[in-house]
């Protein structure tokens, strides 16, 4: 049974995804048709204030139960196989621009960049790099401190509770409330900072790019994303 912010965030999401979709056709069609006068630099725009939103209603969410992104029950198997701490991992970005490069992606204006934008994306991918490293020590030290002081001291007053002793139980449920308290707001630290890095990664590839090559990059990532759910939910089905 979904909590009520699962309930609210897969309503969300499967709104988001939808509207993620619509664009992309949109987008695809209008580049098919080679119509003149399109504004690349607002349909960048629209998108990008699109992922924003996601993160806004993400982070507001997250604050009510930050383990629900953790767990999430809105994607399936699949997409949860190729999370990393509740998204997307910005290195992706990275190899995926790379990939339309070398393959020379029919239609994409990714084979056109220039030798200062490869630079400045190679330059940009190392920041990433470094970031994503702070990010996951950042989450190793939340793990390896559920074993600290407090945790202790919780188990070693399991014996006193196995005993029925009412002091030894108020001690414990009142340990367990600050040990959770401190575990969340730990998470929802290591979430909020690998989102940022998500942020920044669009950001940057974003400042570098011409807005339509933006928009090509921008098309490749949302493509993944929504052909991995579709995977998944097909998988899904196989199984029931």
């Amino acid at each position: 049974m979904k909590t009520h912010v699962e309930e609210k965030f897969s309503s969300f999401f499967e709104k988001w995804m939808c509207l993620l979709e619509e664009f992309l056709q949109y987008y695809l069609r209008v580049s098919a048709e080679n119509s003149q006068g399109v504004d690349y630099e607002v349909l960048v725009g629209k998108l990008t204030a699109h992922h924003r939103e996601y993160y806004t209603y993400k982070w507001a969410a997250a604050h009510d139960d930050v383990l629900a992104f953790f767990a999430p029950v809105w994607l399936s198997p699949v997409e949860n196989a190729n999370l990393w701490v509740t998204g997307w991992k910005p290195s992706m970005a990275f190899r995926l621009i790379e990939s339309q490069r070398k393959i020379q992606s029919p239609g994409t204006s990714l084979v056109t960049m220039t030798e200062e934008q490869v630079k400045k994306i190679e330059a940009f991918r190392v920041k990433i790099k470094m970031d994503e490293e702070k990010v996951e020590r950042e989450f190793e030290r939340q793990q390896v401190g559920i074993a600290d002081r407090k945790m202790v001291e919780l188990a070693a007053l399991e014996r006193r509770v196995m005993k029925d002793d009412d002091s030894a139980v108020a001690q414990v449920n009142g340990l367990v409330e600050v040990a959770l308290k401190g575990l969340m707001g730990g998470l929802e630290k290591v979430m909020k900072m690998a989102d940022c890095v998500r942020l920044e990664t669009l950001k940057g590839v974003v400042e570098t790019l011409t807005p339509m090559q933006c928009m090509d990059f921008l098309t490749a990532m949302s493509t993944v994303q929504i052909q991995m759910r579709k995977w998944g939910k097909k998988h899904d089905k196989k199984l029931q």
